[in-house]
């Protein structure tokens, strides 16, 4: 019997001018020679290489968790749940592990004044979810309580059993949510991506291997992003990040 393993790489890639690329690469248990499911991530900035420890707690109703900003300003406060899991950097007491990259997309949709931040809701998943899978609910149910502040986001997401690519952009000032997709990478596959929404066209009407925002698709035809009467599908990807070049 084979148990499969997570492993999370962060690599800071030294070179004569400044980099601005993270970049991911998800390879599902059929893919490796272990049966391990595995998450790398490199990043560009300076944040995520600290190795800070979490630890498991226990919460009374009514406990909160104060959101600060870089400077440690008091963003705002998150409910807590019952029970919050042991982290450690981008990974869980569960093997379940987390990376990202940005996309950025179509700028307009940036909320300044909604709370979370994408590295908080990396941290609040890691805390609160056991699967990669518990990972995209518990991301989605965040964003459409309190707000999302981001540009576009990819988001890796790996467990002992499966590894999904979640994307995520907001609605812009004055509407509070996020429109997001969620896709299972196929066993035996590997996915890359740096820097570029990597989901297009997804099955609306298969739960075991793909989530989303109830209003992607809607909200997209609000803004003039897609027309249903082209006949084309519809494609995140395009919507939301299309290529400027």
């Amino acid at each position: 019997l084979i148990f499969a393993t997570l492993i999370l790489t962060t690599i800071i890639i030294s070179a004569a001018g400044p980099a601005a690329a993270c970049t991911n690469m998800l390879v599902t248990r059929g893919a490796s020679a272990d049966g391990s499911v595995m998450i790398t991530y490199t990043c560009d900035g300076e944040f995520h290489p600290h190795m800070r420890y979490t630890p498991p707690e226990d919460h009374e109703p009514g406990d909160s968790l104060e959101l600060r900003d870089w400077s440690g300003n008091l963003r705002g406060k998150v409910a807590q749940p019952a029970h919050t899991y042991g982290v450690v950097h981008l990974m869980n007491e569960h093997q379940l592990v987390i990376g990202e990259t940005t996309f950025t997309g179509r700028e307009e949709l940036q909320d300044p004044e909604g709370l979370l931040h994408y590295w908080y809701l990396m941290r609040l998943a890691l805390q609160r979810a056991r699967t990669a899978r518990e990972a995209v609910e518990v991301m989605g149910a965040l964003v459409e309580e309190y707000g999302y502040a981001s540009t576009g986001e990819s988001i890796s997401i790996g467990d002992k059993e499966e590894a999904w690519l979640f994307e995520i952009i907001g609605k812009g000032p004055g509407s509070k949510g996020a429109v997001w997709v969620a896709v299972r990478i196929p066993d035996g596959d590997i996915c890359a991506h740096a820097n570029q929404s990597r989901i297009h066209e997804f099955p609306l009407d298969d739960r075991k291997n793909c989530l989303y925002a109830p209003d992607v698709i809607d909200f997209a035809i609000e803004k003039g992003y897609y027309d249903p009467a082209s006949g084309e599908p519809f494609d995140f990807a395009a919507a939301y990040d299309a290529p400027t070049q």
